[in-house]
């Protein structure tokens, strides 16, 4: 490797490793005042509070390393500008658009090493995190999952306990379902088996019940359930697909499709992963194009604070677009890869004549 390429990289990276530790101070001061608030009324200790602060965390700065590489590339002209650096690079023979590339294909090799290594520390974090956290809540009695055998939930409700497995999800109806009631010592009152539950509302309506006790079952056209859980909660089971590493979405994608379960946020957080390195590229390089055009400003105050701007216009085009598609308003593919379409249009049009520059 040349040095000069071992020269760039270095500063690259050192401006980059700032960054990431000046956002996960943030980051761990702005949980740990939330996990503050949410814990004013438990008695637990301080450890534990910290402990669920540094679990959270890394999540949160996954989610922030499109800001991280924005501002690390200004970070790392600002300092080539103030050693005229760039000048002396210029003057070699080395061109605008060889830093570019340098920065660019760094840039993509941090990306995959993140998707690879930090996103699946990250999930596994906070997949601990939620487990722990959990326990505080209100929710703790009752819970739901969808493993390769359908859906499986857990709901307690007027000291009764229910056990629920379903084979399939079709709009708002449970499908092929059995039904195991329990009083508060677990002990059996009752099965139901259904093959429709309808599951608008909390009071589900279940179909043709045919309901075991003991050695007799009696059938009932209509069959009222009260339930801790409707089709809006069922459907926002795995909202936070953060907790889930990459295999783990695999394998939930293949038990959503055993299940008849939408799988449009599972295919949108995949999709969202597989083009991570781009984004990271393109944000790269999107912010060394800036940083070259307001070179002459001389107060890096100014030029941070235009970094951080755009950073704002940035996430929330992507935002919108994400929502979009995760309401199927748009298809999932478009949601996704406009925002870096535009990204890299407005890439090209600002890299005319750079070399210039």
């Amino acid at each position: 490797m040349k040095i000069y390429i071992k020269f760039l990289i270095s500063i690259f990276f050192k401006s980059f490793l700032y960054v990431s530790l000046i956002a996960f101070c943030l980051v761990f001061i702005m949980n740990m005042l939330t996990e503050l608030e949410f814990f004013k009324e438990t008695n637990i200790g301080i450890y534990f509070t910290l402990l669920l602060t540094f679990l959270n965390s890394p999540s949160m700065i996954y989610e922030m390393f499109p800001f991280i590489f924005l501002i690390s590339t200004q970070l790392f002209f600002i300092k080539l500008f103030n050693n005229n650096q760039l000048e002396v690079f210029k003057y070699s023979g080395l061109k605008n658009s060889t830093i570019l590339i340098i920065i660019g294909s760094f840039s993509v090799i941090i990306g995959i090493v993140i998707i690879l290594t930090f996103y699946n520390l990250s999930a596994s974090f906070k997949n601990f995190y939620l487990e722990k956290k959990s326990q505080y809540t209100s929710d703790q009695k009752y819970l739901a999952v969808i493993t390769k055998n359908g859906l499986w939930i857990k709901d307690e409700i007027d000291e009764k306990i229910y056990i629920i497995n379903s084979v399939e999800i079709e709009n708002n109806y449970l499908i092929n379902n059995f039904i195991t009631e329990f009083d508060s010592n677990y002990t059996v009152l009752r099965n139901i088996r259904s093959e429709k539950i309808d599951i608008t509302q909390n009071n589900w309506q279940i179909f043709n019940a045919k309901i075991y006790n003991k050695n007799n079952y009696e059938v009932e056209k209509i069959l009222e359930l009260k339930s801790n859980f409707d089709f809006k909660r069922i459907k926002s089971l795995y909202s936070n697909l953060s907790s889930l590493n990459i295999f783990q979405l695999f394998e939930l994608k293949k038990n959503y499709k055993k299940l008849n379960y939408s799988l449009t946020e599972i295919n949108l957080q995949l999709l969202k992963l597989l083009s991570y390195p781009i984004n990271l590229l393109l944000i790269t390089i999107f912010s060394a194009l800036i940083m070259f055009k307001v070179k002459r400003l001389n107060t890096t105050t100014i030029k941070i604070s235009f970094g951080l701007f755009l950073s704002v216009i940035i996430y929330y085009i992507n935002n919108f677009f994400l929502v979009m598609g995760n309401t199927e308003k748009i298809p999932i593919m478009l949601a996704v890869f406009t925002p870096l379409i535009i990204l890299s249009l407005i890439n090209i049009f600002m890299s005319y004549r750079i070399n210039e520059k």
